[in-house]
């Protein structure tokens, strides 16, 4: 089965860029995105949050998960059982920790995004299991953040 194309430019951003946006995370977002850190369960701002729309990377604004996708996962951090497009995230092989993991990262920006855990509901049986600290959210029919000047409006 082909999967269609994502709508969204995934090429990075440039180093002045990416240094710009990450000038203005704050210091817990700056750890969790750029340092690979993982932040308090149940603490994450967008843990409860129950409104329809995207959630969407917090450097540079790809959408990476959709609300239609969410689901109580009861671990205190935001979970999803399937990314907003598979071309919008990177699994890499995690092993810090002493522990056997798949870490997600932003596909465009390379910022950590949280872990995909093999223990999720149906219909994929996965868990993204995310960092509220790397996302922000969209609502359903609000503008999109554009941070990299590209004209991504709109979560499509």
């Amino acid at each position: 089965m082909a999967l269609t194309p994502t709508p969204y430019d995934l090429s990075p951003p440039s180093k002045e860029q990416r240094e710009q946006l990450a000038s203005a995370l704050s210091e817990e977002e700056r750890h969790v995105l750029l340092s690979q850190g993982t932040e308090a369960p149940f603490c994450g701002g967008l843990l409860d949050n129950k409104q329809d729309g995207s959630y969407i990377c917090k450097l540079c604004a790809l959408p990476l998960f959709s609300s239609a996708c969410k689901f109580e996962s009861g671990t205190g951090w935001p979970s999803f059982f399937a990314p907003y497009h598979t071309d919008h995230i990177v699994e890499l092989s995690d092993v810090t920790h002493g522990m056997r993991r798949v870490e997600i990262r932003c596909q465009r920006c390379d910022g950590h995004i949280g872990h995909v855990f093999p223990d999720g509901p149906a219909p994929t049986g996965l868990r993204y299991c995310l960092n509220s600290a790397s996302l922000d959210f969209c609502a359903s029919g609000d503008e999109k953040p554009d941070p990299l000047r590209r004209g991504e409006r709109e979560c499509l």
